[in-house]
């Protein structure tokens, strides 16, 4: 039945405008024809081959499987056409002391005990010296570390229904296949250079857009997804951007593919180095390799030395170096425009965020999508949502630096002395008498994911919550043990990372060629 608007729907939005591609355009446009589809609104993308992408964001948290399947998209599929990987952790190496290594993995750890969480469990038998470290109460770290990996049957009641994981994937790959399914589902793609920007005399929104062949396209709503530059949501609207750099001032990153050498782990790594870190990230096809840094501390060359001394296989591609600066839009959406990705904000990579607050902002529009003229308390819910999500992700890295328990160099005692954001020192000073975690209503890292960062960087609460002290102590001892057994056990029955993906059909036949 055709549900397009009549003419008595004169403010109705029948026609949606994406502005550039990449991730975030083929993430909108790939919802946006899932949900809505041509029978409600046509949509078109507006995208040049002539501008590159930035396409180095290749890891992921848990909620993109979600993503994933609310779009219909099946998974083993979509590992092939992207050279994906499964992730169950990232291991953060450096980052309490030099030589210190913990895991922040995915899902829970251990078992809450007569609801008391897990962390202060652990924490109590710690201090009487029955414990070993914290990430080995994880099943996710547990496989992460012996490179294995297997995904739960459903209703399984083994410790491996306690996994959790995300991907790793070629985000230029993943652009790609999206593209195929919105252009199947009814999106337009119009290749072109946005030369001029046209907006609403009286309302001040933008009305069309102008190609450099002088094609215009109109639209009731704009997703300006044009990156850094911000085509319509700063150079057209002007709305201003939020610095966070005085917390997280890296500025700096170079990339470089290299082949993969050895066996295909199931996690991330985060290196720390002088004055920033680096990621290694293995795909089917390659392995992503990062240097993030601050260039107040450290120059491009000295980056580029340190990041060629510590990555393993041949060498892909030349380093190439991308700049940035932390922190968001002051509007996510002004006017009739909504900005996703980089055009909205940017948080360094550290925990794999970037994809996910596209993904955000994204099903964030959906549920607020105007069936008329826009709603000024829609839009405004909209972006008090999505700055709430930004500041939360903000925090939980700025708190990776702040709790590091480095010496060896100014930028990391300078990371340490720094004065955080109020919203951060809060959860800090909780933390550090009684280990007490608060998660707030749209957090992505809740309980496990901050005990696993400030437990893994030696940051210890003055005692555990004494609502461990009415148990049993040889029963929480007993429990633990019995927790890290299963655990140990059961990842060294899985199957090896590479044989699980070959196993299922997720192995990309491309991928056993010379990468791309």
């Amino acid at each position: 039945m055709d549900r397009r608007p009549t003419s008595r729907d004169a403010d109705a939005v029948t026609r949606v405008v994406i502005v550039g591609g990449g991730t975030a355009g083929w993430m909108a446009a790939t919802a946006l024809s899932r949900f809505f589809g041509s029978s409600t609104c046509s949509i078109t993308l507006v995208e040049s081959d002539a501008i590159g992408t930035v396409g180095v964001g290749e890891a992921t948290i848990p909620p993109i499987v979600g993503f994933n399947s609310m779009m219909g998209i099946p998974e083993e599929e979509f590992m092939r056409e992207t050279r994906a990987t499964y992730k169950t952790a990232i291991e953060f190496v450096g980052w309490g002391s030099p030589n210190s290594r913990y895991m922040h993995p995915f899902g829970a750890f251990g078992q809450d005990f007569h609801g008391i969480p897990f962390h202060q469990l652990w924490y109590s038998a710690r201090s009487r010296q029955k414990s070993g470290q914290f990430d080995e109460y994880s099943m996710s770290a547990a496989a992460a570390r012996a490179g294995r990996f297997a995904k739960p049957g459903r209703n399984e009641q083994t410790p491996l229904a306690h996994i959790g994981y995300a991907f790793h994937f070629d985000a230029t790959l993943y652009a790609a296949y999206l593209r195929r399914r919105a252009e199947h589902q009814g999106v337009k793609r119009q290749e072109g250079r946005i030369v001029k920007v046209h907006r609403n005399g009286e309302s001040g929104d933008v009305a069309s857009v102008e190609l450099e062949d002088g094609t215009g396209i109109d639209g009731d709503i704009f997703l300006d997804c044009s990156g850094f530059r911000g085509l319509l949501i700063e150079e057209a609207l002007e709305t201003g951007y939020e610095d966070w750099s005085q917390w997280l001032p890296m500025d700096r990153a170079l990339a470089m593919p290299t082949s993969n050498v050895g066996a295909l782990h199931p996690h991330t790594r985060a290196t720390a180095h002088a004055a920033g870190w680096q990621w290694r990230i293995p795909l089917q096809h390659r392995t992503g390799n990062g240097h993030v840094f601050c260039s107040s501390y450290m120059d491009a060359d000295e980056a580029e030395r340190i990041l060629m001394e510590n990555v393993d296989g041949e060498a892909l591609a030349e380093p190439r170096l991308l700049k940035f600066s932390t922190g968001m839009r002051k509007k996510a959406w002004n006017h009739n425009v909504i900005s996703l990705g980089l055009s909205s904000g940017f948080i360094e990579p550290l925990e794999s965020t970037s994809i996910h607050l596209i993904q955000q902002g994204v099903l964030r529009f959906v549920a607020l999508f105007p069936e008329r003229r826009i709603n000024p308390a829609e839009r405004d819910e909209y972006n008090a949502n999505l700055r709430q999500t930004y500041e939360y992700v903000r925090d939980f890295v700025i708190m990776h630096y702040k709790a590091n328990r480095r010496e060896d160099s100014e930028f990391w005692r300078a990371m340490q002395a720094m004065e955080v954001p109020d919203s951060l020192q809060h959860r800090l000073d909780l933390w550090q008498v009684h280990g007490r975690i608060f998660p707030k209503e749209a957090d992505i890292f809740v309980t496990p994911s901050w005990a696993a960062v400030l437990f893994g960087q030696e940051v210890w609460p003055e005692r555990p919550d004494q609502v461990v002290d009415g148990l049993v102590v040889e029963h929480v001892d007993k429990a633990l043990d019995d927790i890290h057994t299963a655990y140990r056990g059961t990842a060294a029955r899985l199957p090896t990372h590479e044989e699980y993906l070959r196993k299922i059909g997720a192995w990309s036949d491309r991928a056993d060629a010379r990468p791309d």
